[in-house]
């Protein structure tokens, strides 16, 4: 028969256990400080050597950093999928935005999808109160806490579709773009953008969420980034001409 005894499990490992979830889900996200040893002991009912060596498995497989006089932090685990000098070619490539624009527009369509349809209600209050606060902060081109928002905007549609694969593959495609791998953020939103096209866009993604109609978010999203698109190319072509210009000028003074 397939039985085996069951066997008492040890305190620290059920700690282990929902403290990877929690990593897992996208819950707990990288960079962001645990609670002191104390308050973390009473709110999982466990005893300190218990936690103690819960965070010391964890440490040791990488998923939190022990940081001096600081405390315990998740570990920064995006963007390993990419060696350091794959990571300098994106940098160095203008065709390198369009490949991610076009990764993004069809994963994140996809993922509009899946929020219509299987993201919470509670998701969906989230989703409706970070564009709330981006209608609040005005345009992204001119603020960066007004490009963190839009971040945010869309990091929490990959949380409403509830995959942790799909979640954790476009957060780190978010963290190198925050790193201003792909581009600055405040380049995707530039002078070729109009703020008012930008709010647009998010309403009509919200409202295809708030609504649970899949096929309009997937829409929604994709003629956004279809937008953003075509702004980085203008960009580009702008900043070229600028180029040659500067170099016509130049000859010319110099004659």
């Amino acid at each position: 028969m397939p039985f085996q005894k069951v066997q008492p499990e040890k305190l620290s490992a059920a700690v282990v256990r929902q403290i990877e979830k929690l990593i897992l889900r996208g819950i707990l996200r990288p960079g962001e400080r645990l609670p002191s040893e104390r308050e973390l002991s009473e709110r999982l009912g466990v005893s300190r050597p218990s936690l103690r060596d819960a965070l010391s498995d964890l440490q040791d497989r990488g998923l939190l950093a022990s940081r001096a006089g600081s405390g315990v932090f998740v570990a920064d685990v995006l963007g390993s999928a990419f060696s350091p000098a794959l990571i300098q070619l994106f940098s160095s490539d203008d065709e390198a935005v369009f490949d991610y624009l076009s990764f993004r527009r069809d994963l994140e369509g996809l993922a509009a999808e899946r929020a219509a349809k299987f993201g919470s209600d509670a998701d969906l209050e989230v989703i409706q109160a970070i564009f709330d606060k981006m209608k609040q902060a005005g345009d992204p081109g001119q603020s960066e806490d007004a490009a963190e928002l839009d971040a945010q905007f869309h990091s929490a549609i990959l949380e409403a579709s509830h995959n942790v694969v799909l979640l954790h593959m476009m957060r780190s495609m978010f963290d190198m773009l925050r790193k201003g791998v792909f581009y600055n953020r405040r380049v995707m939103f530039n002078q070729h953008t109009s703020f008012d096209a930008l709010i647009e866009q998010h309403h009509a993604i919200n409202a295809a969420l708030q609504a649970r109609d899949p096929k309009a978010a997937r829409q929604a999203v994709e003629t956004h980034l279809d937008y953003v698109k075509q702004a980085l190319e203008e960009q580009i072509r702008a900043d070229r001409n600028a180029e040659i210009a500067a170099q016509r000028l130049q000859h010319e003074l110099s004659r």
